[in-house]
């Protein structure tokens, strides 16, 4: 880092969506905010900032692995000098019994030293409340939304003190709602008792913006907390109102336009994603995988390389790989889950680095799994947030990049509108 200012923020998210999520939060709250891909280099040059999130593919690897990953980030963030770790998770809880959300956050924990750790995933801004520890997706409890169908992270409990304590070894309790709303002193001595009762980590609930700012302030007290963007725009806020960061974050994306042909790739099986798709073939033209080919080798992706350069000189392509829940489980159930969604990774992750050497320098990735494998592919370090195309997705200029300027936005799945795909490349020039 170019600067020896200490950070006043670091975070550690366990998907690159996720991490450009919570990079867009921190941006729009004031803090100049750099997102990087992995763990960074010593020698990558970063402008002056006040936060870093580093982006880790983590949330559906082994857990040991999670954490081994996880540890080495924060090592790195508590190097330069940050005092609070976020643990950035998704806002839908995605994580098995196996993990990984709990033995992260274990591991993390006995590295703070923290006595207890204020655990949510409330984000009320995109839908994502928390009451009495359940979690709520819109108007239905997780476990009743499309969430319950999610390929990899079936979501199939919403009260978020039983899940967690599936998967922790530490003893998880609840800061309520009743709670919350008597302010911040309130949250401190309900948080003394239950560390006094051997409580490790809590869910604490949040259903309206002026909560995760109580929250923020709370957490600040402390080196470690678990929780979605909503819980780090309240820390954002609460730097801000000690007066430790001024609000001043720059425009990160220049008014310099980047040009050159732009792609879009579709991964995520999500109902958000499969709408966005169906809007997009009214706009540009769209290729679907198939999947069973995908799986069978790499022609498939080969075929689809070739259909977008005979047309990314006349505009926009789109190429997706995205099915119905119906079509995953059926693919699985055929050649296993691990082997299906490696194979389907792995051909967009081609289709990216084809797509670039063809002279693409604006690319949008829809989906979690698919954006980590694209970026991986293309070896970008890291990223400068720039607007915001929809809530929690913004432009990503990259930094360190072999192939030079380029544009980027990262989605995970359920994001954004249904014209998504055009609005990021109205806004990507």
């Amino acid at each position: 880092m170019t600067s020896a200012r200490k950070l006043s923020l670091g975070c550690i998210a366990d998907d690159y969506t996720g991490a450009s999520d919570l990079a867009n939060t921190l941006t729009r709250a004031g803090l100049r905010t750099v997102q990087t891909i992995g763990v960074p280099s010593d020698d990558l040059k970063l402008p002056e900032v006040d936060a870093v999130v580093v982006s880790l593919k983590s949330r559906s690897i082994e857990a040991g692995t999670a954490v081994e990953r996880s540890r080495a980030a924060e090592k790195w963030l508590r190097g330069r000098g940050a005092g609070h770790v976020l643990f950035k998770i998704c806002s839908t809880f995605d994580s098995t019994d196996a993990g990984n959300i709990g033995p992260v956050m274990d591991a993390l924990r006995a590295d703070s030293a923290d006595s207890i750790v204020l655990v949510t995933p409330a984000f009320p801004e995109t839908g994502r409340t928390v009451y009495q520890g359940n979690l709520f997706v819109g108007a239905v409890p997780l476990n009743e939304s499309p969430l319950k169908d999610h390929p990899l992270n079936p979501m199939h409990d919403s009260n978020l003190v039983r899940v967690l304590a599936r998967q922790s070894k530490t003893k998880v309790g609840l800061v309520d709602l009743a709670t919350l709303t008597r302010g911040a002193d309130a949250v401190r001595a309900k948080l003394a008792d239950l560390t006094g009762k051997g409580i490790g980590a809590v869910i604490i609930d949040a259903v309206f913006d002026r909560d995760l700012e109580t929250i923020g302030q709370v957490a600040l007290d402390h080196r470690l907390s678990v929780g979605a963007s909503g819980i780090g725009l309240g820390l954002a806020r609460g730097l801000v109102a000690s007066g430790k960061v001024t609000s001043n974050a720059a425009t990160a994306i220049s008014a310099s336009p980047v040009g050159g042909p732009a792609a879009c790739l579709a991964g995520s099986c999500s109902q958000a994603t499969l709408q966005q798709i169906a809007n997009a073939e009214t706009i540009m033209p769209v290729l679907h995988l198939d999947p069973e080919r995908v799986i069978a080798g790499k022609e498939e992706a080969q075929r689809a390389l070739a259909w977008a350069k005979d047309r990314i000189g006349e505009g926009p392509v789109l190429i997706a790989s995205s099915s119905t829940p119906e079509q995953v489980a059926a693919l699985q159930s055929r050649h296993g889950r691990d082997a299906a969604g490696h194979a389907i990774e792995q051909a967009m992750a081609d289709l990216a680095e084809g797509l670039v050497q063809a002279g693409v320098r604006r690319l949008v990735v829809a989906g979690g799994e698919t954006s980590g494998a694209a970026v991986d592919r293309l070896r970008i370090p890291g990223f400068l947030v720039g607007a915001e195309i929809a809530a929690g997705v913004p432009v990503l200029r990259a930094v360190g990049a072999t192939s030079g300027e380029m544009l980027l936005a990262l989605k995970s799945g359920n994001f954004g509108g249904p014209e998504f795909f055009s609005d990021a490349l109205k806004l990507m020039r």
